[in-house]
Order: structure tokens, then C-alpha cells, then sequence
């Protein structure tokens, strides 16, 4: 619609212009042009109405032409069309200007002036058709753009143009002069906005080729998003198989650690014990080395001791026998003095055989009814009894001592008497030196006892020549084995009596070693409870007989062994004397474990009856045994598996 009304407003602009400057021109254009044509142009060009002349449009400077107006939209022979109708308008008005300059001017001058002025004229609007073919954008279409002179005012070649063009509008007509400046006026406008055209379209260029940018941007972002999304997916379940292959690593080295730390801590423990063994063995064998300084020493002593006593033995053997022979040689008499002599010998012989007799039957008789009957200590506490009971006592202490010092000085002939009379000799000896421990006298005997222990550990020997009873020629010797005797009998009581007297370890240990040997038959065991052998047994039972611990608790163990003796025994130590001797024993803190081990199995023994078991219950909370048993079970060791099986045992019977 725009459109239109433009081209009618030129439409309207080239008539008016017609009009007023060719009259007969019309006739002229319509001849030229075929008929049809022209009225079909005139119909489609000038449907506007002309609402009048050239003066009901506005002044040159206030010429409005629509934006939307555009010549591009024209075809070249309407185009051809409008430039030579304006060619002949400006012709015209060039002839015009020629007449009336010519009465001032020179022809050739004139001529010149005129030509030029129309080849610019022509040039001008040459250049207004093809510069003003543009279409302007849709934001500038509702504005109208309005010529204003002073913005070009300004410029020199602007002044300079317009004195030039006020010299010719001088010369030239006022009508011809008011459409140049329209016809500039245009061409101005038309530039301007040209010059605006160009500059949006580079703006609407760069702004689409920043959005082809941005669109392709945000593509290659989609279609990375897309991609991450794929894999942020497979990076998520990777990740949680990590994750879970991680906790299952940690978690399986986490508890080889804690293994690790624990056999660390167990290396530990038994490196700290064996340290603490191997300074205590440093210990003992520091102790060993000065004792086996101090034993050499004696070493010495005995053997210089022993190398005089074989020079004393010797010259008295040289002396004797010098006697002897004096004696023989004096003695010489009458063969009958000689067999009453020998007469009367032989008559001693069988007289001192029958006193043997006698006192071994006596001493049998006095074992089994009196000296066997050990008195109580529990006589003490009864001040009655024990007034009732004080004098017989200390008779027969009296007794036992005096009698035992004859037996020292008449063991020395038991090889001469015979072989079955040395039991009672044996008994009775045994049985006074148990009377012996309930008085002071034993102290005042030590060294009868000592003298009677070795002469009943060695033996005695005797030769031909020293009884004078036989010929002297005869030399053949007669000897007395107690210790070493073949009846176990003699042997086991014997051996009772070397530890109830001697000192010696050496002869210590080879009679609990003999003993142990002896209990493995019942008929050794049932000795050990006739002759009521735990009271001997447990003087033994402590620190000080530290070297003898194991063989006395070996033999306290043979008796636990399943028999007919079991409960006996278990009867018989079922006192407190006994389990006050294991109290002690167990507060010691230098016990060895194998000597803990074997107590703890002795004492596990008293608990297995429950016919006893509340009395021994008693006995063990009275030695207070209970509670060192508690203390071991606590500080013990977990490598010691067999001692702490043995004292849980020991605890659950006592209900702790």
C-alpha cells in the first residue's frame, strides 16, 4: 500500500512538473508510447486523485517522501519511462536559461555553460535513480524523514556548492531552481538513508553470524551434555564398584592388621618371657658357677682329707699286721689250751646269735604296739589330756634316744647276724626316729641321726679276720644292704630313713628316685601308708629342697595313680598340715611351671571325690589356697594351656 501511494505522489509530481513546463509534451509521450500501454500505466500510476496544482504541495525544503517508497520495485521501462521525461524537463528548462542569457552572455560561452549545467544535471539525477533504488528497513518504514538544511550547512564543499547554485538560480528560473533543491533534497535523503540500509544489513549480518555461532555452540554443548550424560552413567557404576572393591580391600587388610598386631603382641609376650628366663637362668647360672667354685674347693679339701685317710688306713693296716704277727708269735701255746680256746669261741657265737634274736623280737614287738603310735599334735590344744599324756611321753623320748644311740654302735655287726632279723632292726630304728620329732631331743642327736643314715645308705661290711671267729687265713667278707637291700621291705623302710636323716642331696635324691620306683607296686604303695610316709614326704615339700621339688612331688603323684590306695592317701593328706605346705609352696615366687603343673594336678585330685569334697573345700579356703589359685588364673600366660586348664578345673569344683 506504501507502495502505491509513493508511486502516485511521483506520479503526481511528474504531471504537475508536465503541466507547467510542457504544455504539448503529452501529446508528444503518447504518441510515442503505444496507446494501450500508456493508459494502462496512466490507470495504474495516477489512481490517486490530483487534489491541485503545484502550489497545494509543500516548499522544496519540506518535501516528504515515504520511506517505503522504493524504485527498485519498478521495471526498467517504467524506469526508462521517468528518466526521459525528466531528461526533456530538464532540457526544457536548460533551453529556457540559454534564451534568456543569451543578449548577456557570448554564444560560445554560453554554450559551454549550458552543456555543462546539463550534463550535471543529468549526471545528478542519473545518480538519484540508481542510488535510490534501496529498500529500507522495517523499523525506519513508519517514520518519515524530513530534510533539515543545517546539518549540511556546515561544510565547506556544502558552501561552496550552494554559492554556486545561488549564482545559477540567479540565471535561472525560480520553478527550475525549486526543483533542483527538491531533486537534491531527495538525493540527500536517499543517501542517508542508503548509508542507514547498509549499516543495519552489516548489523543484521554480524548479529546472524553471532547467532549461527551461538546456535552451533549450543549444539556442540547438547551434544556433549548428551555424551556426558552417557558416560557419567558408567563413571557412577564404575565408581560404586570402586567403591565397593575398596571397602572389601580395606576390610580384608583391616583384619590382617588386626592379626598381625596380635601375633605382634604375642611375639612380644613370649619374647618378654623368654627374656625373663634367660635372666633368671643368667641367674642360676651365676648361682651354679659359684656354688660349682665353692663344691671344687671342697673337692680339694675332701680329696687332700681322703689321700691322708688312706695313709692313716695304710699305716694302721702296716701296724696291725705287725701286731698280728707279734701276737701269734707270743700266744704260741699247747694244742689243748689252743681247743679249749677255740671251744669257748664257739660257744660265744651261737650265744650272741640268740640275743640278736631276742632283741629283734622285742624291737618287732615295740614297733607294731607302741613306737608306730604317733601322738597328735592336735594333743596340745587339750591341756587335760596332754597333763594325762606328758609323763609317759617324755619316758619314751627318752627311751628312743638312748636306744638309738645302741643301735648306731650295733649296726656295725648286722653283716654277722642273720639276713631276717635286719627288718625289725630297721622298723624299730625307723619308728624311734619318728617318736624323736615330737621332742627336742632329735637337735641333741644330729649327729647320731647323720651316722645312722649313711651307715644305713652304705651298708655295712665286715671281714673273716675281724670277727675272730673264724680262722684267721679266712678272709672272705660279710656285708648288711638296707638301702640297696633286694627285699623291698628292708629297701622302703630304709629309704624312709635316709630321708628322714640325711642332708646329703646327692643321697637325697637317689632315695626319692628309689622310693618312686618302689610305689609303682601296690605293695609299695600300701608301705607308704603303714609307715604314714607323707609326713616325711613334706618336709621335703618346699623352696629350700628346691632341686628335690619334682621327685618329692613325682612320688606325692604315683600315690594318686587310679588304685586301691587312692583314697587312703587322699584320706591321710587330707589335713591341714599338707595343704598349708602347698600354700606356702605356692606363694613362693620362684617356682618353676613344671613344679606348678604337677601341684595343680596333685590338688585336682583332693576335689574329684564328692564325698569329700566339701571337707577339702574348707581345707583349701583355710590355706587360703583358693585364692592364690585365683591370682595364678589371672597373671598366667596363655601359653601355659595345660596350667590353666588344670586351675579353671580346680576353681569350677571350689564354685569360684
Amino acid at each position: 500500500m506504501a507502495k502505491e501511494r509513493g508511486c502516485a505522489a511521483l506520479d503526481l509530481t511528474l504531471e504537475r512538473l508536465k503541466r507547467r513546463y510542457l504544455p504539448d509534451g503529452s501529446e508528444e509521450e503518447e504518441e510515442d508510447c503505444p496507446s494501450g500501454e500508456l493508459q494502462n500505466k496512466s490507470r495504474g500510476r495516477r489512481s490517486l486523485t490530483y487534489w491541485g496544482g503545484l502550489d497545494n504541495f509543500p516548499d522544496s525544503s519540506n518535501i516528504v517522501v515515504s520511506p517505503n517508497v522504493s524504485l527498485s520495485g519498478l521495471t526498467a521501462h517504467e524506469r526508462k519511462y521517468y528518466n526521459k521525461i525528466l531528461h526533456e524537463l530538464f532540457k526544457n528548462a536548460d533551453g529556457i536559461q540559454k534564451r534568456m542569457d543569451l543578449n548577456k552572455r557570448d554564444p560560445g560561452n554560453g554554450s559551454v555553460d549550458f552543456d555543462y549545467r546539463t550534463d550535471k544535471v543529468h549526471d545528478t539525477w542519473t545518480q538519484v535513480n540508481t542510488e535510490t533504488d534501496v529498500t529500507l528497513p522495517s523499523h525506519l518504514a513508519a517514520n518519515t524523514v524530513t530534510c533539515t538544511e543545517h546539518s549540511t550547512e556546515n561544510s565547506p564543499l556544502r558552501i561552496k556548492k550552494k554559492s554556486k547554485r545561488q549564482g545559477a538560480r540567479s540565471s535561472v528560473p525560480s520553478d527550475v531552481s525549486s526543483i533542483y533543491d527538491e531533486l537534491l533534497l531527495i538525493n540527500q535523503k536517499l543517501q542517508q538513508e542508503s548509508a542507514a540500509h547498509h549499516e543495519y544489513a552489516l548489523q543484521i549480518k554480524k548479529r546472524e553470524h553471532v547467532l549461527n555461532e551461538r546456535e552451533a555452540l549450543l549444539l556442540r554443548h547438547q551434544t556433549t551434555l548428551n555424551k556426558i550424560r552417557g558416560v557419567e552413567e558408567d563413571v557412577h557404576a564404575k565408581f560404586g564398584i570402586m567403591k565397593e572393591q575398596h571397602e572389601a580391600e580395606v576390610k580384608q587388610l583391616s583384619e590382617t592388621l588386626k592379626e598381625k598386631i596380635k601375633e605382634n603382641k604375642r611375639l612380644k609376650s613370649s619374647f618378654d618371657t623368654l627374656k625373663d628366663l634367660n635372666d633368671s637362668l643368667k641367674k642360676e647360672l651365676t648361682d651354679v658357677s659359684e656354688q660349682n667354685k665353692k663344691l671344687e674347693i671342697q673337692t680339694r679339701k675332701v680329696q687332700a682329707r681322703l689321700e691322708n685317710l688312706q695313709r692313716k688306713h695304710t699305716f694302721l693296716m702296716v701296724q696291725k699286721c705287725k701286731d698280728n704277727t707279734v701276737q701269734a708269735s707270743q700266744e704260741m701255746k699247747p694244742s689243748k689250751q689252743e681247743k679249749t680256746h677255740l671251744t669257748t669261741k664257739t660257744s660265744k657265737v651261737p650265744l650272741n646269735t640268740q640275743v640278736y634274736e631276742l632283741s629283734s623280737a622285742l624291737m618287732d614287738w615295740i614297733s607294731d604296739h607302741q613306737l608306730n603310735k604317733i601322738w597328735p599334735e592336735d594333743i596340745k590344744s587339750n591341756e587335760k589330756l596332754m597333763c594325762m599324756c606328758t609323763a609317759p611321753k617324755h619316758y619314751m623320748l627318752e627311751k628312743c634316744a638312748r636306744l638309738l644311740c645302741m643301735v648306731a654302735e650295733q649296726l656295725q655287726w648286722m653283716p654277722l647276724v642273720n639276713s631276717k632279723l635286719h627288718l625289725p632292726f630297721v622298723k624299730f630304728t625307723y619308728w624311734a626316729i619318728r617318736q624323736l620329732d615330737s621332742g627336742t631331743q632329735q637337735t641333741a642327736m644330729t649327729t647320731t641321726m647323720r651316722r645312722l643314715g649313711e651307715e644305713i645308705f652304705k651298708g655295712t661290711v665286715i671281714r673273716g679276720n675281724q670277727s675272730g671267729l673264724e680262722a684267721v687265713t679266712e678272709s672272705k667278707p660279710k656285708s648288711a644292704a638296707f638301702f640297696k637291700s633286694p627285699v623291698l621291705h628292708i629297701r622302703f623302710v630304709s629309704t624312709l630313713i635316709v630321708i628322714k636323716t640325711i642332708t646329703q642331696a646327692d643321697y637325697l635324691a637317689q632315695a626319692f628316685d628309689s622310693l618312686c620306683m618302689d610305689l609303682k607296686m601296690d605293695e609299695g604303695k600300701a608301705l607308704f601308708l603303714e609307715y604314714q610316709a607323707v609326713t616325711v614326704i613334706l618336709n621335703h615339700l618346699k623352696m629350700s629342697s628346691k632341686g628335690l621339688l619334682s621327685s618329692v612331688i613325682d612320688v606325692l603323684l604315683q600315690m594318686t595313680v587310679e588304685s586301691c590306695f587312692l583314697q587312703p592317701f587322699l584320706d591321710t593328706c587330707s589335713n591341714e598340715l599338707f595343704f598349708h605346705t602347698c600354700s606356702t609352696l605356692l606363694r613362693s615366687p620362684k617356682v618353676d611351671l613344671q613344679i606348678l603343673e604337677k601341684l595343680s594336678i596333685l590338688l585336682q585330685n583332693f576335689l574329684k571325690s564328692s564325698k569329700y569334697l566339701q571337707s577339702n573345700k574348707k581345707l583349701f579356703e583355710l590355706s587360703s589356697i583358693h585364692l592364690i589359685l585365683l591370682e595364678m588364673q589371672r597373671t598366667a600366660s596363655h601359653d601355659h594351656a595345660f596350667l590353666l586348664i588344670n586351675l579353671n578345673s580346680i576353681l569350677f569344683n571350689l564354685g569360684y
